[in-house]
């Protein structure tokens, strides 16, 4: 991973931690305003990474799959869901499918996925910092601040927003 890319990862609790401290102005927001704000944040921040550079998400996370996922999957490999469940995938703790092993099984060396376009649900949104309701999710995203150093640079947009706010 590239030493900027760490970097960020290491001021991922710096950031969740101003954050947290702006709790009382991000609670004043309207649902639409806290959408509004990330999705600023996420479409200036992702003009300028290249998740290619990265793939921490890829390399460290399992994404859940679920039945469409799995399905389509299957399909693309040509293989029956029950085979490919065999072979690729386990139960985690909430009785949801993952890979079994980190990275990806499909993660090619150059970090490009070998299932772009068949991928599931939960890698086409990750890390779900343009998505509605934003404000029903803020745990996972300040999870992701660990994993991603996206979502580092849109917590900080979003916490230079907040200071500006009386």
């Amino acid at each position: 991973m590239k030493s900027h890319l760490l970097q960020y990862l290491a001021k991922a609790g710096a950031a969740r931690k101003q954050f947290k401290k702006l709790d009382k102005k991000w609670n004043k927001l309207s649902r639409d305003e806290s959408d509004n704000l990330f999705l600023e944040a996420h479409e200036e921040v992702f003009a300028k990474v290249d998740c290619l550079d990265c793939a921490n998400c890829c390399k460290t996370t399992s994404p859940i799959v679920r039945d469409e996922d799995l399905e389509l999957l299957a399909r693309n490999f040509k293989m029956k869901p029950g085979d490919f469940i065999k072979r690729y995938l386990r139960l985690d703790e909430d009785s949801d499918f993952v890979f079994t092993t980190a990275p990806c099984p499909f993660l090619g060396d150059d970090n490009k996925c070998k299932v772009y376009d068949f991928r599931p649900k939960a890698c086409r949104e990750y890390p779900h910092t343009d998505r509605k309701h934003i404000k029903q999710i803020m745990n996972l995203t300040l999870t992701n601040t660990t994993v991603c150093p996206a979502v580092v640079q849109i917590l900080e947009r979003v916490n230079e927003s907040l200071n500006l706010i009386k």
